[in-house]
């Protein structure tokens, strides 16, 4: 079983189909992660913020850097939610920011994160990179490297990885397991390349999964046959 993980959640897993925030989404998430985090396992997540702020859409009305330093900032928003509400679940977690965020938001640094792990704490990321232009799957594959964890674990609302998007073309061919070199030569668009880059130089590997479906996370944690696996 895997010991250290990072899970990379959609802003929009926890709005009401993927808008705003919907606090019977946030406990489908906290009913997710509950059973895998009693197994002992060390938890990072890191969390966009769609649901609140699409980059790819708003960016084109206003100034592109502006755009992604809105969406940087929804993501506190995300997290602080989250953070609370599994702590009012008696479940310990702790929220850290790329960025300074004044006096509400420790500022991330690896002696912090350390420390929280060491005490049983999950672990939320917030902002992104801290910088515009990348996406919350390239802040995922660098909070996993430098965190030195064992897997990266990307929840979407499909069963994993496909030649096309399923959404778009039904007779899209499932994928159940790849080579990072296939993945970045096939231009897969699950994750950004530059996350791929960073997971593959590391031996991290990526498991994408529907998170729709209960109990998918336990079983890839605990080495079971779901979803779809990227690997050297």
């Amino acid at each position: 079983m895997y010991k250290k993980i990072i899970i990379k959640l959609s802003g929009e897993s926890l709005g009401k189909n993927g808008d705003g925030i919907d606090f019977s989404s946030v406990d489908k998430i906290i009913s997710e992660i509950v059973p895998v985090y009693k197994k002992g396992v060390s938890i990072g997540i890191v969390i966009g913020g769609g649901n609140i702020w699409r980059g790819g859409v708003n960016g084109k009305l206003i100034d592109k850097t502006a755009a992604d330093y809105i969406g940087m900032t929804t993501t506190l928003i995300n997290g602080m939610v989250l953070g609370e509400r599994l702590k009012s679940k008696n479940i310990p977690a702790k929220v850290f920011s790329s960025f300074g965020v004044s006096n509400f938001l420790q500022q991330f640094t690896l002696e912090k994160i350390d420390n929280a792990w060491k005490n049983r704490n999950i672990v939320i990321m917030v902002g992104g990179t801290g910088r515009p232009h990348f996406t919350t799957d390239t802040a995922s594959a660098i909070f996993a490297v430098e965190s030195k964890v064992e897997l990266l674990l990307k929840a979407t609302n499909v069963d994993g990885l496909y030649e096309d998007d399923p959404k778009k073309n039904p007779m899209a061919k499932f994928i159940k397991k790849i080579s990072y070199d296939d993945a970045i030569k096939k231009n897969l668009k699950i994750m950004d390349m530059a996350a791929f880059s960073l997971c593959r130089q590391h031996k991290i590997e990526i498991i994408i999964l529907n998170f729709n479906k209960s109990g998918n996370i336990l079983k890839a944690v605990s080495g079971k046959n779901v979803g779809s696996l990227i690997h050297l």
